[in-house]
């Protein structure tokens, strides 16, 4: 048994059997495999050397007739290998003897032919980039394989990997996952984002966990107290049994709110609203009480396919949600392509630092006809019910101008081709890099709402990457620079008569519940799941309370200060359940 300790980010438990997923950027760990499953491994090997060919032949084939044969000569030592009876051999015999994945036989004698290839003179040592060259060209078949897998599950599993990207995510059979566990990560990453919103256990920030499980290993995921358990005995296995029917029994028993309001002992009601990823989440949203969507994330229609979405992709997805809402307010994010998501992985040259990059509302502005298409769904469906609009990363009122004048552009072209559209559909920002968090005052005259967030916010205040797993303590909303710009955005709302509400993952963590309600929040935009405890919690205090509780805190200079007391108040209102 081996016990592993990271950052719970999700709530909850898991027992079953591991499915390891290799991570992108190819650092493969050794990893064994049963000796029945030696062959199955063996086959994944030779469809991948096929595959590789296959493609290799192609991008040569394409080089001839555009460059000329001899310049398309340079991938004649590609074929070579590929094709080579010795290296095939090496990787039959070290999955034979060894009893590893594909995966790391391939990258064990790849790494020793190309330390074969400096040892000699400099005319073969300059080889060893063609080396490397058709390892990742294995390794990229040979995880695309695995990734393919994890789309048709038919067992329930827990997900281990080095980190989940948003593609990813995307693709993965979300009726079969029970868990997921990552070696990087933070308490924002995009694993904790979806682990919460699905409602399944998450621990992040584990360093090395995907080294010390194979395929099929029994695994506990403790959510709750940020723990996982390679191979448990049976008193670990009945501990977290037992501990996780607590949490289900406690988790019943907040069903009876969801059709009650979120108003406070003294008779203040406040909005829950859910965030969701895909259009089939909204239906959680309903299901867990909450009144409406307050962010729907849009980016699922780029990360699940290899094609880019058709404006009736776009329509078809925003009206889904829309129908479902019956109504109710649903808030649509435009694109927030870039950082991690989506573009990087396409780019002839990605960006030294992503996070600081062409992203969200910057990327959008530099490809229009994308942004239009996306825009023209997104008003198309709007007649379909309460629907607005928010746009990301916004850092100059210059940028929300633009992106405005596109919506009357599309408008304009809809109406001329005899399309109907709504008269006016409200108009949004996220507030979430300290630059716009410092202007709100002039933001304010131009929007119909806020939505504050947190995640971003965070980060780029503090200067911590919330998915570096080495500086994840230091990632926290609970820094008074932090609260004191939610506390100006919040106010700023208040005076010029515009709605605010809070989207980030701070908004389903129940410690700041109190806080943000004593600041003046009056709507949160939760991962489903989080919304019968907030508002259990919320019916469970006075208004009054909640504001002794933020001032209080806005008197403290340490986020341990502010922590340690947020603890101690959610304890003394939900004995319970803490």
């Amino acid at each position: 048994m081996e016990i592993k300790k990271g950052i719970g980010v999700s709530p909850g438990v898991a027992i079953c059997k591991a499915r390891v997923l290799d991570a992108e950027e190819f650092n493969i760990p050794q990893r064994h495999v049963k000796p029945e499953r030696v062959a199955e491994e063996a086959a994944r090997l030779h469809q991948a050397l096929e595959d590789s060919l296959r493609e290799r032949t192609a991008l040569r084939d394409r080089a001839a007739m555009r460059l000329g044969t001899e310049t398309a000569k340079i991938f004649d030592f590609h074929l070579a290998m590929l094709s080579d009876p010795s290296l095939v051999g090496k990787f039959e015999e070290t999955l034979a003897r060894e009893q590893v994945t594909a995966e790391y036989a391939v990258a064990s004698v790849m790494r020793a032919y190309a330390k074969d290839f400096l040892a000699m003179p400099e005319y073969f040592a300059e080889r060893v980039k063609d080396v490397y060259d058709v390892e990742r060209l294995i390794l990229r078949h040979l995880i695309g394989q695995t990734r393919e897998s994890l789309t048709k599950l038919t067992e329930d599993v827990v997900v281990l990997a080095h980190d989940l990207t948003p593609s990813q995510t995307a693709n993965l059979d979300r009726a079969h996952i029970r868990g997921m566990a990552t070696d990087a990560g933070g308490r924002t990453s995009h694993t904790a984002i979806v682990a919460r919103a699905l409602g399944i256990p998450a621990v992040v920030g584990l360093n090395d966990l995907t080294a010390s499980v194979n395929d099929g290993d029994l695994v506990i995921i403790d959510g709750n107290r940020g723990v996982v358990i390679v191979n448990p005995d049976e008193e670990a296995i009945d501990q977290h049994r037992q501990f996780g029917q607590r949490l289900a029994a406690f988790e019943q028993s907040l069903e009876v709110l969801r059709d009650l309001p979120a108003v406070t002992l003294d008779g203040h009601e406040v909005t829950l609203l859910g965030n969701i990823e895909f259009p089939s989440e909204a239906a959680s949203v309903l299901a867990r009480g909450g009144s409406g969507i307050g962010l729907y994330r849009t980016e699922f229609l780029y990360l699940g396919s290899e094609t880019e979405p058709t404006e009736e992709d776009h329509y078809q997805a925003y009206s889904r949600v829309l129908e479902e809402m019956q109504g109710r307010p649903v808030c649509i994010r435009t694109l927030d392509l870039g950082a991690d998501k989506y573009t990087q992985a396409r780019s002839p040259i990605p960006e030294r630092n992503p996070f600081l990059g062409l992203r969200s509302i910057r990327f959008c502005l530099q490809h229009l006809e994308m942004f239009k298409t996306q825009l023209r769904g997104i008003l198309r469906a709007s007649l379909k019910g309460n629907a607005s609009i928010m746009f990301p990363l916004v850092t100059t009122v210059m940028e929300l101008r633009q992106a405005k004048m596109l919506i009357r552009d599309v408008m304009e072209d809809l109406e001329e081709e005899g399309v109907e559209v709504p008269g006016d559909v409200p108009v949004g920002i996220m507030v979430e890099v300290p630059a716009a968090a410092l202007q709100v005052n002039q933001f304010a005259e131009e929007v119909d709402f806020f939505s504050i967030g947190t995640n971003d916010l965070i980060q780029y205040t503090l200067a911590v990457d919330r998915g570096n797993e080495r500086v994840a303590p230091l990632f926290t909303g609970a820094h008074p620079a932090v609260l004191h710009l939610i506390k100006d955005i919040i106010r700023a709302g208040q005076r010029h008569d515009v709605g605010v509400s809070l989207c980030g993952e701070m908004g389903s963590d129940p410690e700041f519940t109190l806080l943000l309600l004593g600041m003046g929040l009056r709507t949160f935009s939760i991962a489903p799941p989080a919304v019968p405890e907030i508002k259990k919690l919320i019916r469970s205090v006075t208004m009054e309370h909640a504001r002794q509780v933020a001032r209080r805190v806005m008197t403290f200079d340490s986020d341990k200060q502010i922590v340690s007391y947020l603890r101690d108040q959610i304890r003394q209102v939900l004995p319970e359940a803490y």
